[in-house]
């Protein structure tokens, strides 16, 4: 799906949301397009002496329910259209979470795995003096996203402390603990796909003990997701990454595959369990499927194909509108990504009040903030699903949607 599809998708879910609760046209308008666009150009020295000017951009979509919130990513297919849907997403996953962040989403045309780490700091510090008056504790806060990380966000706030004469911690999120990061913060985005993994287990009367579980995509949130389940006493029986895949009905043992795939970088020769494609994972008959890969990996050409009772969403748009339609007609409950990746803002809320504060809250205390939160927040989605008869996908944006209207109604309009 190109950017400007997948634009057009997210414009089409709040209007049809907005026209569900029967808002006026005028919050229709200001839902759906952002607040501000700010587009930088950042020339760079590179490692060989040459020039490089990358193209980069801060999308602020709305801030009627707090700061802008959304996170920065690094990757060379990136561009004006979906950093402006990943924006507006951020906006109504911050209000189905039901924290006091509005939604914003960064990003830099590049491919950071051809990069050195010093021209990967250079172009982090350079897109964080461009933006430098954009952004800040109160008005806008950046955090990782795809090809970024704790240590492109502990450059952030030492470029933007250096600017401001002072340090400023609570300019970003998902940093380095040792710099004001927060306990359970990496882990956070997986812990929560396996806390709304559970409670979709719950509400369609699965035993969790006993549940299987496949994974597509095995990085920080397949592989969290993955840890947090067997946790909870179910069988992971599938996974997969970019070069393939390993299944097995009785149990993969996450431990040794996590251990396998931290020194070769890939599950792939793993000596447990059979080889299979990484896209053959989807149709692996289960309990679960956790699609925590790529956006667009079920589609309307292999949702036929997916045995499991439940997907729950890992990745930002695993799923397209035509797969939903499919697995809705098969009967197939999916929890869509703005609930199921919500751990991550969540946390993120946490990290942000604990600097504010200048706090520490340890490891069990977050976990139990975040369980407490989601929880929660799942169980007013299926209400609200239950109240206008729609899949968990429309119930969860019409419960984003209506708490942002209902902020904007509220505050009126500046004249």
């Amino acid at each position: 799906m190109s950017g400007k599809d997948f634009y057009r998708d997210t414009l089409g879910r709040i209007e049809r949301s907005a026209e569900r609760l029967g808002l006026e046209e005028g919050i229709r308008e200001i839902l759906k397009y952002p607040r501000r666009v700010v587009e930088v150009y950042l020339p760079v020295r590179m490692d060989d002496g040459s020039l490089k000017v990358f193209w980069g951009c801060r999308v602020q979509h709305n801030s009627a329910r707090g700061p802008y919130k959304g996170g920065i990513r690094y990757h060379e297919s990136t561009d004006l259209e979906e950093v402006k849907a990943l924006a507006a997403l951020m906006t109504f996953k911050s209000a189905v979470a039901d924290i006091p962040f509005g939604g914003a989403k960064g990003g830099v045309a590049c491919n950071p795995k051809a990069l050195s780490r010093g021209e990967l700091e250079r172009i982090t510090r350079r897109y964080t003096a461009a933006l430098a008056n954009d952004i800040g504790p109160y008005t806008d806060i950046p955090a990782p996203d795809v090809g970024t990380n704790p240590q492109t966000m502990a450059w952030i706030v030492d470029t933007y402390s250096q600017l401001k004469g002072r340090k400023v911690p609570e300019v970003v999120t998902g940093k380095p603990v040792s710099i004001g990061g927060s306990q359970g913060r990496e882990e956070a985005t997986g812990r929560g796909v396996a806390i709304c993994a559970e409670e979709a287990m719950r509400h369609m009367g699965l035993d969790v003990q006993s549940a299987s579980i496949a994974i597509q995509g095995f990085g920080n949130v397949g592989t969290y997701a993955a840890l947090a389940l067997a946790e909870r006493g179910c069988r992971i029986i599938a996974v997969s990454d970019s070069r393939g895949g390993k299944y097995d009905p009785r149990g993969l043992p996450i431990g040794a595959l996590l251990e396998h795939k931290r020194r070769t970088g890939s599950v792939v020769g793993f000596k447990d369990g059979s080889d299979i494609g990484s896209d053959q994972v989807l149709e692996v008959e289960c309990d679960v499927l956790i699609p925590a890969a790529l956006q667009n990996a079920i589609t309307g050409g292999n949702a036929n194909g997916v045995r499991a009772k439940i997907v729950v969403e890992g990745a930002n748009g695993p799923t397209s509108p035509e797969a939903d339609e499919v697995l809705r007609r098969k009967g197939v409950m999916v929890v869509p990504d703005i609930l199921a990746n919500s751990g991550g803002v969540i946390v993120s809320y946490f990290e942000w009040t604990q600097n504010l504060r200048r706090e520490y809250w340890e490891l069990e205390e977050v976990r139990e903030k975040l369980e407490r939160r989601l929880t929660c927040q799942f169980k007013k989605v299926l209400e609200t699903s239950d109240e206008f008869g729609v899949p968990l996908r429309d119930g969860a944006f019409i419960l984003g949607v209506k708490r942002v209207a209902e902020a904007l109604e509220t505050l009126g309009l500046f004249p």
